[in-house]
């Protein structure tokens, strides 16, 4: 049997089980409330796993390791730190807190907790929240997509399209069917897959680049490719120094995990807040773990394609490196093919883990926000559920109109849209559970300021260069906190009844 047959069949089986997984949970969605936060059960263990699963998407097996083969381990480890940093905190301060005041608010939905938590009956909140959600993750869900289609392109030669309408059909079907609670369980399958894929590419790479001290000598050998101080250029081959604001452009990678609603969601969903400790040390350790091995790949990597044993690779390219190291390792029987497909399958796991979430998320946007709370559409339970699962099929189905293009870009579509919810909801959802002041004027303001400064810098104030050219979010994030704060302040204060919410929620 060929490799890439065993290497196929491995990846189909694990695509049949996902949809297994919607079809298991399809029967326990009785309403909106299960079909969009699981009736809030999800034990510690899942609500960890599958959060991180959902966030790192495909940037874990290819980006990162991808940044670390070219220019070392000082962009992709300020960035890291940043998301480990953010990660953490998030947990910290976030989850418990978001946990409480949803149920206390009777919200399941982000967006429906920005108008409970400030009093806003017309749902003016709910409603902007919606469209930001439509703007950022409709083309984030359409990169996933693309990430699919590409990986099978490259790896069987099957026509881009094609593979990657397929990928979307299989997360379409287990969303459509099982929900989150589906979703969440294929995310726990999926990091599970990821963390396999991981520990085998680091044992195997090492192993072909000759052992630990080969790799190391080969990372020592390139100027600053192993400092955080200097990087390494690979038009150059020489160290280039790394700028203390360029350092926090990166670490800034952090504050985009109070803004993600898709991240969110699951803090929402956990079935005893009071196990968020447990959910927060799993979480904390599987990311660290994960994320320090994806740059120790990179590294590896490159001490491979110096062996010869691999061809040296350029740009984009080098985001194959655990493509290329699979490859090698299916050349080694039945069973090295069946990993190398767990690998593949692994990659492909990133991509569906982060997509299955941003539908739902996309999805309960507009059938819970606008055509529920805006346009006060009003249906039973059952309709209700029909509408959910209509509207996560038309969005992914703009997702795929949008990836149709195998040239479009994936890793720059995510950058984007990270930081354009770290920028318009972050600020809000911390000064919402944190500042009894914080006004619905306020809210509004600094969710439309972080937004819009996440397209005022990226196309106009960093095309300056210099100082200017630093990652969108850091800045958004600041005027947008600003905003938020400032108006609060000069409007007024919130009703009573917001107040004794707050404060109620504060003593739980």
């Amino acid at each position: 049997m060929s490799s890439q047959i065993c290497i196929l069949l491995t990846i189909i089986v694990y695509l049949i089980g996902m949809l297994y997984v919607g079809f298991h949970f399809s029967r326990r969605n009785k309403t909106t409330d299960d079909f969009y936060l699981g009736g809030r059960k999800l034990g510690p263990f899942v609500v960890a796993m599958s959060a991180e699963a959902s966030d790192m998407s495909s940037w874990l097996l290819m980006g990162v390791p991808g940044l670390a083969y070219l220019s070392g381990v000082c962009d992709a480890g300020w960035t890291v730190i940043g998301l480990a940093l953010g990660t953490y905190l998030n947990w910290l301060f976030v989850a418990r807190k978001i946990r409480l005041y949803t149920h206390a608010t009777h919200s399941i939905t982000l967006p429906s907790f920005f108008s409970n938590r400030y009093g806003d009956n017309k749902n003016i909140l709910a409603g902007i929240a919606a469209v930001i959600i439509i703007i950022f993750f409709i083309p984030y869900t359409a990169s996933g997509f693309a990430a699919c289609g590409k990986l099978f392109n490259s790896i069987f030669g099957v026509d881009y399209t094609v593979a990657m309408i397929l990928c979307a059909i299989v997360i379409i079907l287990y969303c459509a069917m099982g929900g989150f609670m589906a979703a969440s369980t294929t995310d726990l399958i999926q990091s599970i897959v990821m963390s396999i894929a991981l520990i085998s590419i680091v044992f195997y790479g090492v192993h072909a680049a000759g052992g630990l001290d080969n790799v190391m000598e080969n990372a020592k050998s390139l100027p600053g490719y192993l400092s955080l101080s200097q990087t390494y250029s690979v038009e150059t081959g020489t160290a280039q120094a790394y700028g203390l604001l360029t350092t926090f452009s990166m670490l800034a990678w952090g504050l985009g995990y109070f803004g993600m609603p898709h991240i969110l969601l699951r803090f929402m969903a956990i079935e005893d807040e009071n196990k968020l400790k447990l959910s927060r040390r799993i979480a904390t350790i599987w990311v660290v773990i994960a994320m320090a091995i994806a740059i120790f790949i990179g590294i590896i990597g490159n001490a491979i394609s110096k062996a010869g044993i691999l061809d040296v690779l350029n740009g984009s390219d080098s985001e194959t490196i655990i493509v290329r190291i699979a490859g090698l390792i299916s050349q080694h029987g039945v069973l090295a093919a069946i990993l190398a497909g767990i690998i593949l399958a692994g990659i492909l796991a990133a991509t569906m883990s982060t997509s299955d979430s941003q539908l739902l998320t996309a999805a309960s946007g507009v059938s819970e926000n606008i055509f529920h709370d805006i346009l006060h559409v009003e249906l039973d339970e059952k309709k209700n559920l029909l509408v959910a699962r209509a509207t996560l099929i038309v969005i992914a189905i703009i997702g795929v109109f949008l990836a149709r293009d195998p040239n479009s870009s994936v890793f720059q579509i995510v950058s984007f849209a990270w930081a354009g919810f770290g920028a318009a909801f972050g600020p809000v959802v911390l000064l919402a559970l944190f500042w009894k002041r914080s006004n619905m004027y306020g809210a509004l303001c600094g969710m439309v300021a972080g937004g819009a400064m996440i397209f005022i810098w990226k196309y106009g104030i960093a095309t300056l260069g210099g100082v200017f050219a630093i990652y969108e979010l850091l800045p958004a994030f600041l005027v947008a906190l600003v905003v938020n704060v400032v108006v609060s302040l000069v409007t007024p204060a919130p009703s009573k009844e917001v107040i004794d919410t707050f404060d109620a929620v504060k003593k739980m």
